[in-house]
């Protein structure tokens, strides 16, 4: 009896071991936010570069204007962890701004963040005191990043090293106040989404800035940071995608830390009625996943990942009630933009509903 609990207790050390393990390395190959898909879209002669200044510095971000020009209804579309400087992955990889402006939609697409989170850090990203992208060239596409193409690491000019990433407080007060005094758009009742770290962003963002945004959209999101392993997984996911520290970000489990885990502050998102379009695929890959074999190898288990932390992130809202949230879990996808933009038209017409 002894030696038959002692297996059991074994097993479940084994099986927990495992799947901390796959939680930490997989990002070696992909990081937590990239697939290894190709850009299909590139530059968008439809949208308009727009300057910022904030605390980073100049930041730049990507218009596109409503079909019909009203200025009320603003989206903002958040990229992934290997986001780059010269556009935004939703630009770079997907058609979804053609569906957007078609139902009267503003489109802000801000460019850049690798590996932020779209978070205030509380300091400049250096390891021991040394930066660690010195000398170093960056290689991914936005969102994406492979054992095909290597990591992409960020050179010490980027903001965040040489400066403290604050991109919450450009998301929430910079651009949102320029956007309104240069373009009349609408300051409030805005949405937003992103996908994987994105994702959890969107959502950290109207939780704590319910005014600026009634919409928030989720795809193949990190929503349960604080389980086991999760910050590992993030901290080796951001030193491939960049060679950024997550201690710069925010230490280890303290308030700052827990007010970006969706899981944690879901009651804010409850109470504030902000209406949530939470997705991640299956990982069983589609028909057309199978062109691209390291989609396999890299997309498959970042998306089993994700859709464990969604799944999390549905029973808690659950268990609070939260009939403002809408659950999509499509029978094939992985960590692709192929799957992220599929879920974006699909979701529209939930967006148009609740902004402006």
């Amino acid at each position: 009896m002894r030696g038959g609990r002692l297996r059991a207790r074994g097993t479940g050390w084994l099986k927990r071991s495992v799947l901390v393990s796959l939680a930490v390395v997989l990002p070696l190959g992909a990081g937590v936010a990239g697939p290894a898909g190709t850009a299909t879209a590139a530059f968008n002669p439809s949208g308009f570069d727009f300057w910022v200044d904030s605390e980073m510095g100049p930041i730049k971000s990507r218009i596109f204007r409503a079909a019909d020009g009203n200025t009320s209804r603003v989206v903002y579309a958040l990229d992934g962890m290997r986001a780059q400087d010269d556009l935004n992955g939703w630009e770079k990889d997907t058609e979804v701004v053609r569906g957007l402006t078609a139902a009267n939609i503003n489109v802000v697409m801000p460019v850049g963040g690798q590996s932020s989170f779209y978070a205030d850090w509380n300091a400049p990203s250096n390891f021991f005191g040394i930066d660690a992208g010195s000398g170093g060239s960056s290689t991914g596409s936005a969102a994406t990043g492979s054992a095909m193409t290597g990591s992409s690491i960020a050179p010490a000019q980027v903001a965040g090293k040489k400066n403290t990433y604050k991109w919450e407080s450009f998301l929430t007060n910079n651009l949102r106040n320029a956007l309104s005094s240069r373009l009349g758009f609408n300051p409030n009742r805005n949405g937003v989404f992103g996908l994987s770290m994105g994702g959890s962003a969107a959502l950290t963002l109207a939780a704590y800035h319910p005014d600026q945004f009634s919409f928030a959209g989720s795809f193949s999101g990190y929503l349960n940071i604080s389980a086991p392993g999760m910050r590992e997984a993030m901290r080796v996911a951001m030193i491939s995608a960049g060679g950024f520290n997550i201690d710069a970000m925010a230490p280890p489990w303290g308030p700052q830390w827990l007010r970006m885990d969706p899981f944690v502050f879901a009651p804010r998102l409850v109470a504030n009625g902000t209406r949530v379009w939470v997705s991640s695929a299956s990982g069983i890959p589609g028909a057309g996943d199978v062109s691209n074999p390291m989609e396999i190898v890299q997309g498959v288990p970042l998306e089993l990942l994700a859709m464990v932390n969604t799944r999390a992130f549905q029973v808690r809202m659950a268990t609070l009630g939260g009939g403002n949230a809408n659950f999509d879990f499509p029978i094939t996808g992985v960590h692709n933009w192929r799957n992220w933009e599929t879920e974006v038209n699909r979701m529209i017409p939930d967006l148009s509903a609740n902004i402006g």
